[in-house]
């Protein structure tokens, strides 16, 4: 049974993250009340079955709606209304995602001058913008190399002129606009799009759209804070203080709903002008929408109620110590690598490119690159927080490398290390990564929490984008080795 199998994957990915919570919050910095063992109990069996539930369902439901619109949007053959749909469905993707919506509510409740409602449309029409330019690309066989180069140059020249609030912050909201549901859907957009227009076409065409989706929300935020600009005077947010589970839970119920059910309706209306699949299939693709809903609802919850809370008491408790604070450094990076093999958006990228390379690149394989990646980028994000170092010293020669790498690199390999950086920075990432500096931000403090506090998404955006590309030169050289080693 499906869903067995992927519990089992769920368990056994996430292991090593609940021995880092068992080592601190049950030997190292043992936990003192129920309410805070229920938390961390039911945090992470949630996630565990919740994970489960929804890839049960993601194959029957977000994945084919996903694969059917972008082939049903090409056929439209008017090049304006191919990239206006792709505009609107990546938009109302964004607009649906639960994690963009906490992030919101965080941020808007910690600077004075965002308002909450406009950070989400303004992030959204950002990842509808370039969804549309990645369709773009596919359509007419643009460079993929050349539109990282251009814009991530762009990026590194603005991030000099944005407001230092809203610096990390741009980077944080692309993380949390593609999540578990707009990656997953864009992703088989892209795979429908590409197949369409031309079946000859190699794997690397199905890669990419992410990477240049994610573009999109940095650049908007940007210009968003141009306009509004720092605050002098910030507000509290502690994350994972809510120990009523039941009011987590319907928190949660609405937002979760939205990230779901209007790809379903936007499929109904495809359906009904354009699919025309018989009635079995749209039943079954509702029936299995249903199942996402109810996996990613318990996903979401548990996150938000159990690992959020592990995540701050970890940073925080380690920064109270006088002794053993530098222990979270190496945890850092056990963490971020344990958190990548438990991030839905990850699993479902890494079957994916195994899928569409034949094997040729195993999920495994990829899913370790960005284990490691997303460890280092933990790693730095830590060093940052604790010594309050403005993020441009970290990310800005990042991205020099980055896109240093571009013409060094395989086109497939570019692909998949910008959509990687992209999924690496999903819900459970964000939820428990982003907390882990805060509350060390907290303990040490720091009066700014958005310049110190934040940012994480941003070094775990970026350290895939290198490490991956580095494994695409050192796959290249090892396969045109290969044949001359046989004889």
């Amino acid at each position: 049974m499906k869903f067995l199998k992927n519990l089992k994957e769920a368990l056994i990915s996430s292991l090593p993250l609940l021995a880092v919570i068992i080592l601190v919050a049950g030997i190292i910095f043992p936990v003192k009340t129920n309410t805070e063992i229920i938390q961390l109990v039911v945090g992470y069996t949630g996630v565990v079955i919740g994970q489960a539930i929804f890839l049960t369902g993601l194959d029957y439901s977000v994945l084919p709606i996903g694969n059917l619109i972008g082939s049903s949007i090409v056929k439209l053959n008017k090049l304006v209304f191919v990239l206006m749909f792709a505009f609107l469905f990546s938009l109302l993707a964004a607009v649906a995602e639960p994690g963009i919506t906490v992030l919101a509510a965080q941020v808007g409740g910690i600077h004075p001058r965002i308002n909450s409602t406009l950070f989400i449309w303004v992030t959204s029409f950002g990842m509808g913008i370039f969804t549309a330019l990645a369709v773009y690309r596919l359509l007419k066989g643009v460079s993929m190399k050349k539109i990282f180069f251009f814009f991530y140059l762009a990026v590194i020249i603005i991030i000099f002129f944005v407001p230092s609030q809203f610096q990390a912050l741009g980077f944080d909201a692309s993380g949390a606009a593609t999540g578990a549901i707009s990656v997953p859907f864009i992703l088989a957009l892209g795979v429908g799009v590409s197949h369409t227009v031309s079946r000859n076409k190699s794997a690397e065409d199905s890669f990419g759209i992410v990477g240049i989706a994610a573009i999109g929300p940095i650049i908007t935020v940007y210009l968003y804070g141009l306009i509004v600009g720092n605050s002098d005077t910030l507000n509290v947010y502690t994350p994972g203080e809510n120990s009523d589970l039941l009011a987590v839970m319907l928190g949660n119920l609405l937002p979760v709903a939205l990230a779901v059910f209007p790809l379903v309706l936007i499929f109904l209306i495809f359906q009904a002008f354009f699919i025309k699949l018989p009635r079995r299939k749209i039943g079954q693709i509702i029936i299995a929408s249903l199942v996402v809903f109810v996996g990613l609802f318990i996903f979401i919850a548990a996150t938000d109620f159990g690992l959020a809370f592990a995540g701050k008491y970890i940073g925080k408790q380690f920064m109270m110590s006088e002794k053993l604070w530098w222990l979270l450094l190496p945890l850092a990076f056990v963490l971020g690598f344990a958190i990548t093999l438990s991030e839905p958006s990850v699993v479902v990228f890494c079957e994916q490119v195994d899928e569409l390379t034949s094997g040729s690149i195993s999920k495994n394989t990829i899913k370790m690159a960005l284990g490691i990646s997303v460890g280092l980028a933990t790693f730095f994000a830590v060093i940052k927080t604790i010594l309050d170092i403005n993020i441009l010293w970290f990310i800005v020669p990042f991205y020099v490398i980055t896109i240093g790498l571009i013409y060094f690199t395989p086109t497939l390999f570019v692909g998949l290390a910008f959509d990687g950086g992209t999924v690496s920075a999903g819900a459970i990432t964000s939820a428990f990564l982003t907390p882990v500096t805060l509350g060390a931000s907290q303990a040490l403090g720091h009066t700014n929490i958005l310049t110190s506090g934040l940012g994480i998404l941003a070094f775990i955006s970026v350290m895939p984008r290198i490490v991956v590309q580095i494994l695409g030169i050192i796959y290249t050289y090892r396969r045109k080795k290969a044949p001359i080693s046989d004889y």
